[in-house]
């Protein structure tokens, strides 16, 4: 079985794409969706499920809403953190004030990501 998939969570995945926050869906179809390497929307690994994974990169997106700097929450994403790090992902997390504010930066940081772990420009 695929310790990066779990089923239980497949339902749960499909409802959060289809209710993305606002800064989900500004990242996705402003910016990722018309990239020429594949990215997915809620994609379920593990027990957790990430805004946006870029398999072939090796890299997870996070945006995090103010419910993230809660003291409980550091401690959860440390942990979901650690467990895709461990399995070979690069987290990239973004504020969505930081999605909102600095667009063009987080796209930019997005992109020299990719670049250095596909080792090749996209465009």
């Amino acid at each position: 079985m695929n310790r990066l998939y779990n089923p239980k969570l497949k339902n749960n995945s499909r409802t959060l794409r289809k209710n993305m926050t606002a800064e989900e869906r500004k990242l996705w179809y402003q910016f990722l969706k018309g990239l020429p390497v594949q990215f997915y929307r809620q994609k379920v690994m593990g027990r957790y499920i990430v805004d946006f994974c870029c398999p072939k990169a090796k890299i997870v997106i996070e945006l995090d809403g103010g419910q993230h700097y809660e003291s409980d929450a550091i401690d959860l994403d440390r942990e979901r953190d650690k467990f895709l790090t461990d399995i070979g992902f690069k987290v990239l997390r973004f504020s969505n004030r930081e999605v909102n504010e600095r667009f063009a930066g987080v796209c930019e940081i997005i992109l020299m990501e990719i670049e250095n772990t596909t080792k090749k420009s996209i465009f």
